[in-house]
């Protein structure tokens, strides 16, 4: 086939570009610049504003030092003007709202799935390929999508969102490796631009930021009270509530009361209208749990998940798989019945649905209750 791959400037689109070939694809490389920090406003936490040269400069050089030591074409496609208004302007009226969104799923849905894989068409490609830690597994004509091999590594999570269309499109090379064998197979190409730079971190296609001091780019710091949900005492004073998130302990700035120890303060509930930060006492306070939440934006690749179904979740990347039981709601929407109470199940995060390793799809959660009582966040 002829494929199209998205070439980061890191190591595992590398990778995922030499395993194509070899298998005897015909490969182009193209890298996506989707953010301009000048053109974008992005100066508050910012640590890369001195740099000789901006990140996104340097992993377009190093992904055209790797497509040039594979021999392969390489292209260029600018995607600014979409993220900006299909990634980050979701990104920050979710914060806006009080709430915790993850734009490295809508980026997926929105840009490496949307128009890059417009673009591949464009230029006859069959299909696009990432360097994602995912498999697509065909079975009888239907395209299922399953975790990776690294569990570790699984990026199954970030893909929930994307469709049935997008799945049936896209390859993952890397569905079968650990991330030390992709790290070995660029040692072995010698591609020395990538084989041993350090994962990306921070928001998707932005980087490393101070998180706080970044938002304040976009959404003005209001002070407010941090309050005890227990006892309503007001312990401090926080900077703007959507800079902080359920569960988060650091940063606070509070400490013990009256001088008695206290094991530690999280925040447990947000009050945008109010403007007030709940905090509760110790890490398995009850007010940090939930028992069910209400799932929104349903995106399911293959087919409707029956009432009653018992499956697992993931709230959060990385998270443990939880055990529940769906039921669907007339709106569309989906109920989740907890098989124990969770901790710090947030709304605007992603929910992710597996039957054992097979992601069914996922959605974003709404809303929160403990004990049949709405969690107001």
């Amino acid at each position: 086939m002829k494929i199209m791959i998205g070439l980061s400037g890191g190591v595992d689109s590398a990778v995922a570009a030499y395993l194509l070939k070899k298998q005897g694809h015909e490969v182009i490389c193209c890298f996506m610049r989707n953010w301009d920090s000048i053109a974008n406003g992005d100066f508050l936490g910012n640590p890369t504003l001195n740099n000789n040269m901006c990140p996104q400069e340097q992993d377009y050089i190093d992904a055209c030092k790797v497509a040039e030591k594979l021999g392969l074409p390489m292209m260029r496609i600018d995607f600014v003007k979409e993220y900006w208004d299909y990634v980050f302007t979701y990104f920050l009226d979710e914060y806006k709202k009080g709430r915790t969104p993850n734009p490295d799923i809508f980026c997926n849905k929105y840009i490496k799935f949307g128009p890059f894989l417009e673009f591949a068409k464009k230029n006859g490609c069959d299909c696009i390929a990432m360097g994602h830690y995912a498999k697509r597994i065909d079975k009888n004509g239907i395209s299922y999508m399953y975790k990776a091999a690294d569990l570790n590594k699984d990026q199954t999570y970030f893909l929930s969102q994307i469709s049935y269309e997008q799945l049936s499109s896209c390859l993952f090379p890397l569905g079968d490796l650990q991330k030390s064998e992709v790290r070995k197979i660029a040692h072995e190409l010698n591609l020395e631009s990538v084989e041993d730079k350090k994962d990306s971190t921070g928001v998707c296609f932005i980087g490393e930021r101070n998180f706080k001091e970044f938002l304040k780019n976009y959404i003005p710091a209001r002070k407010g009270n941090i309050v005890d949900i227990e006892t309503k005492t007001v312990l401090g004073k926080h900077d703007g509530v959507m800079y902080y998130t359920l569960g988060q302990r650091r940063g606070l700035g509070i400490g013990g009361i009256n001088g008695l120890p206290q094991q530690g303060w999280f925040v447990c509930g947000k009050d945008v209208k109010n403007n007030i930060l709940y905090v509760a006492s110790g890490s398995e306070d009850e007010h940090l749990f939930s028992d069910e939440c209400i799932i929104n934006n349903i995106n399911l690749f293959n087919r409707r998940i029956e009432d009653g179904t018992h499956l697992n979740v993931k709230f959060r990347y990385r998270q443990k798989d939880q055990g529940v039981t769906v039921y669907n709601l007339e709106n569309g929407d989906i109920k989740l019945i907890y098989d124990k109470p969770y901790k710090a199940v947030t709304p605007g995060q992603a929910c992710v649905f597996y039957l054992e390793d097979r992601c069914l799809g996922g959605g974003l959660i709404d809303k929160v209750y403990y004990k049949n009582k709405l969690k107001n966040y």
